[in-house]
């Protein structure tokens, strides 16, 4: 009979054997369970856990009669899990990159790509489970893509911002770049209401990555953003940009700008900048066509600043319509010192007040402007909104250049009524002539009309805001009509007048200064006024920088900015169904017999 017993040697060969194996399974389990536990746990809870974001929609932006001017469309962006793929799927991954539009070595080195190194310093390599093929798909893009049915590949849906109008209202709207952050106009000005909140979920999935909703811990739904419609008339807008491509292409100038409004309410009706671009494709332009030249570039306004020192003159009850300023004298004695008076473009003598501003003469404007003294003509030219911001609200907008009097030199006096020593936007031109539109009173320009729900119901109303009076109402009427002579027979702006209507309006012709100097060569034109001057439905404000004239002509405001004015107001005229003046249609249907 066999010895049952196994000897000594052996015993222990598969005792230490065994303990040997236990001890390095307990080791390793020690090593897992213990030093590496922290970093274990969170690689088995990424693959566990299943955290989605669900973005919320980004709200439209309307004119004021409901149009569509930005909008959120739904997109994919397509990648796929490395890990998830199979061979037998490799045959079809060519026809992947031609409905994406990328390169095929593109798309094989993605589906390769199994494990990244997270750092240098750690040796250990990290799967990767999600690998970006491209954004920005559309629906029927994918649709095809799932038919192709490729294990791993898949799409999340993102919102992206769009704008159906292209270029239209480019430098109003302003863009959302492809990291979903507004970059200017109202998608910034009014982001607080479009953005909306995102909402997220924590729940599980399975091993085939598959949401189990019944293990949902967290769940946060989504809130859509607001609606938000502007001021804006895509009507008017659409006119202003056709003519300010039609004055680009006829004089070539650096940059134009063309404002429209409503002048008892403040509303920007239209605002429009050349050169421009389109929102959807902001990268394909140079940055300096982004910029709102209309709030941000800065110019001597020229002739158009008169309507301050005059403005002024007959609150302070200083001179009346039919007073006489003398316009031939080229200096001015104020005790013992002279002071010489700008220059004329033709010789007028002696002239009304009324007629200094419609014939725009520079040494009556320095006359009235002595005759008010430093600190009024400074406080008026603050009263009308020069030398600060009209917090219109859109980024980028700046305050201009208006010294106070103890930094005047010895011409600032005669040379500030006239629109030189002082540096203006757009905007701040056209509130200004705003303020003679409105009976005197200045009303801060806004372009935010309301927020509205997906119902249609206003959350947040923008009520028209006044800022101040600047004038008496008896006096913006008398200032109103010597503007009216300006656009007539004897005034410098003929080209903006529109047979049975009353226009109300100034020219400007701004020297630029060059190197130091007031150049003979580069000019800015500009127009700016209002209609039917009774009772303006609109205020109109044409810029030129640098018009490129035939023959080496001087482009004047009167006829560069003018007739731009006119065609704007044209079209206008037909939209708002404005009935001419009986009376003037009489006066002129005699004169054409």
């Amino acid at each position: 009979m066999k010895n049952v017993f196994i000897s000594s040697y052996r015993f222990y060969l598969t005792f230490f054997a065994i303990l040997l194996t236990f001890c390095t399974l307990g080791g390793r389990l020690l090593h897992l369970q213990v030093w590496e536990s922290e970093r274990y746990s969170k690689l088995a809870e990424g693959v566990r856990k299943n955290f989605i974001k669900e973005q919320a929609r980004r709200g439209d932006i309307l004119d004021r009669k409901g149009s569509l001017l930005a909008t959120t469309k739904s997109v994919v962006v397509l990648g796929v899990d490395p890990h998830a793929c199979k061979e037998e799927d490799e045959h079809k991954l060519e026809e992947l990159s031609n409905l994406l539009q990328i390169q095929h070595s593109e798309v094989v080195a993605a589906v390769n790509k199994k494990f990244y190194q997270p750092s240098v310093d750690k040796k250990d390599m990290t799967p990767v489970r999600w690998v970006k093929l491209k954004e920005g798909v559309d629906d029927s893009t994918y649709r095809k893509i799932k038919e192709l049915d490729i294990a791993g590949v898949y799409g999340n849906y993102q919102h992206s911002r769009f704008y159906p109008n292209q270029k239209l209202a480019a430098h109003v709207l302003g863009y959302v770049n492809k990291e979903g952050k507004p970059c200017m106009g109202v998608e910034l000005l009014a982001d607080y209401y479009l953005k909306g909140q995102d909402g997220w979920r924590e729940s599980e999935k399975d091993g085939r990555r598959r949401e189990m909703p019944q293990f949902r811990s967290v769940e946060f739904i989504a809130r859509n953003g607001l609606n938000v419609e502007l001021t804006l008339d895509r009507v008017i807008q659409d006119a202003v940009e056709d003519e300010l491509a039609n004055l680009l292409e006829t004089y070539e100038p650096l940059s134009a700008s063309i404002l429209v409004s409503n002048p008892i309410t403040g509303e920007i009706l239209a605002m429009a900048n050349g050169p421009t671009f389109d929102p959807n494709h902001y990268n394909d332009y140079p940055m300096e066509n982004q910029r709102n030249r209309a709030i941000t570039d800065l110019y001597e306004p020229g002739s158009t600043f008169k309507i301050v020192p005059v403005g002024a003159a007959l609150n302070e009850n200083l001179y009346f319509p039919d007073d006489i300023i003398d316009c031939s004298i080229a200096s001015y004695n104020i005790g013992k010192k002279s002071l010489r008076l700008p220059k004329d473009h033709h010789p007028l003598g002696k002239i009304s007040l009324h007629q200094v501003v419609q014939k725009s003469s520079n040494r009556g404007a320095a006359q009235i402007g002595l005759r008010l003294g430093p600190e009024r003509l400074y406080h008026y030219s603050k009263r009308f909104g020069f030398g600060e911001e009209t917090k219109i609200g859109l980024v980028g907008e700046r305050s201009g250049i208006l010294h106070a009097p103890e930094r005047w030199d010895g011409l600032t006096i005669t040379r500030l009524p006239m629109g030189h020593a002082v540096s203006v936007t757009p905007m701040q031109v056209h509130c200004a002539m705003s303020v003679v539109a409105n009976d005197g009173i200045l009303m801060k320009p806004t372009i935010l009309r309301r927020a509205f729900d997906a119902d249609g119901k206003t959350v947040v109303p923008f009520a028209p805001t006044a800022v101040r009076r600047v004038l008496d109402e008896s006096v913006a009427e008398d200032l109103s009509e010597m503007l009216v002579s300006v656009v007539g027979d004897e005034g410098t702006a003929r080209t903006a007048m529109i047979k049975g209507f009353k226009i109300a309006g100034k020219t400007g012709t701004t020297q630029k200064i060059i190197d130091g100097k007031y150049s003979s060569t580069h000019h800015v034109a500009s127009f700016s006024g209002y209609f039917p001057a009774d009772q303006p439905k609109a205020v109109i404000t044409v810029i030129v920088d640098e018009p490129k004239m035939n023959k080496g002509r001087l482009g004047y405001g009167g006829s560069v900015a003018g007739p731009s004015f006119k065609k704007i107001a044209s079209r206008l005229i037909s939209y708002f169904g404005i009935q001419p003046s009986n009376k003037e249609l009489s006066f002129l249907d005699r004169g054409n017999q």
